[in-house]
């Protein structure tokens, strides 16, 4: 096992396109860290650098202490998974698992059979080792791959969106699978996908990449509620975040449904500016009428016209349009060139308990605590009230430090 460092890695192709660009990044000895992005983004780029199947074109890879941008993928000692299995059809899953084995050498079968057994029933696979991968499911093909992984006893692992390929269920069982393993053998692990579920899910820290850039890197739940900017809050969270054009007018800060007074905490922060992104969770809201009176002295209430509602059992979702006041949509207008056009909505979407009465084409009194609200700025994307809440970024720090790495975002 190894910590693994990336210092100022670039990959430029010949057209000179940057898809990584300047990453910077630590990895301590057995922290399991997920790159999460959209397609294109660079993530499964950078996996691939670190393994060796890309190259380098300005920065330093370091594996334990020693840099290995020149050594061969054969020459790490790395474990790569791929999306696809990369398995033998002609070999029973015995020999798919023993086939890194082999191919090193040093090893006598008797050997190779302990390793594969042992790596078997760590995966359940024991029954089927002499089957042929055409024979198991996709979950059992995946768990073979990853007992091909584990009997290199190599000092991490790498993951290439290894679920992708499996259906909702399967992919449930194989993200805990895939967890426990890690806890059990721990090794450094580097997974790549775009499923934020898969990231929130098994990280002990995520890094969010955009356009080749790393945005941001935390915990999940340092993510959630603290995003560095309007990119890193919209892709993290389920459903997104709702963004909604604000102003300042004297001391209030004006929405399109409802105005609050400005937060001392706000007031250093947001300087001159008049013009903002606030940014609300649909989980913030809550419907004023369950909400308990020693509760709702700490927000506000408003009411809202419904337009539609989704009951899901667990939870419930109620759509509400809204339109932003001519000025601020102008001055929204004139910096579209910075923001994402998807970005600014003109409904909120609201989560509220399933119990609620909330219906179809009626009003709704919602209720929400301002200090749970994000004001971003409008041209530069950046969180402006970014770190006033503590807790999230303690659990970051605290993991970080166990692991002995800091977090970098």
């Amino acid at each position: 096992m190894a910590e693994i460092t990336i210092k100022n890695v670039v990959k430029r192709y010949r057209d000179g396109y940057p898809a990584v660009n300047d990453v910077t990044l630590d990895i301590a000895d057995s922290e399991f860290v997920i790159l999460v992005g959209p397609s294109g983004c660079g993530k499964s780029t950078l996996l691939r650098m670190i393994v060796g199947l890309e190259d380098i074109t300005s920065g330093d890879l370091l594996i334990g202490g020693t840099r290995v941008n020149d050594k061969a993928p054969r020459d790490r000692n790395l474990s790569m998974v791929f999306q696809n299995y990369a398995l033998y059809p002609h070999l029973s899953v015995f020999e798919n698992i023993a086939f890194p084995l082999r191919l090193r050498g040093g090893r006598s079968d008797e050997q190779i059979r302990k390793l594969v057994e042992d790596a078997a029933d760590t995966l359940e696979l024991r029954e089927h080792l002499s089957r042929k991968p055409s024979q198991l499911s996709g979950g059992q093909r995946q768990r073979v791959a990853m007992g091909r992984a584990i009997v290199r006893q190599a000092d991490a692992f790498l993951f290439d969106e290894p679920l992708s390929n499996l259906d909702a269920k399967l992919r449930g069982q194989m993200r805990t699978e895939i967890l426990r393993l890690q806890r059990r053998l721990g090794i450094t692990t580097v997974y790549v996908t775009h499923d934020q579920t898969e990231a929130m899910t098994l990280g002990d820290r995520v890094a969010v990449m955009r356009k080749g850039v790393l945005e941001q890197v935390a915990s999940p739940r340092e993510l959630y509620e603290q995003p560095v900017n309007l990119f890193v809050a919209g892709f993290i969270g389920s459903p997104p975040m709702n963004f909604v054009p604000a102003a300042v007018r004297g001391g209030t800060l004006e929405l399109p449904f409802l105005s609050v007074p400005i937060r001392p905490e706000w007031k250093d922060r947001i300087g001159d500016r008049t013009v903002f992104i606030a940014g609300i969770r649909p989980g913030h809201f809550e419907d004023a009428d369950l909400v308990d009176a020693a509760k709702r002295e700490r927000g506000v209430s408003f009411k809202v016209q419904v337009d539609v509602t989704e009951w899901l059992g667990n939870e419930q979702y109620a759509f509400v349009p809204y339109e932003a006041p001519a000025d601020i949509a102008q001055q929204l207008a004139e910096l579209e060139q910075e923001l994402d056009s998807e970005q600014v909505r003109t409904q909120l979407c609201v989560s509220v308990d399933p119990s609620s009465r909330i219906k179809d084409g009626e009003q709704a009194q919602l209720w929400l605590d301002p200090s749970r609200m994000h004001l971003f700025d409008p041209m530069t994307g950046q969180n402006l009230t970014r770190g006033q809440g503590q807790a999230a970024t303690a659990v970051s720090q605290s993991r970080a430090s166990e692991l002995g790495s800091v977090p970098t975002g």
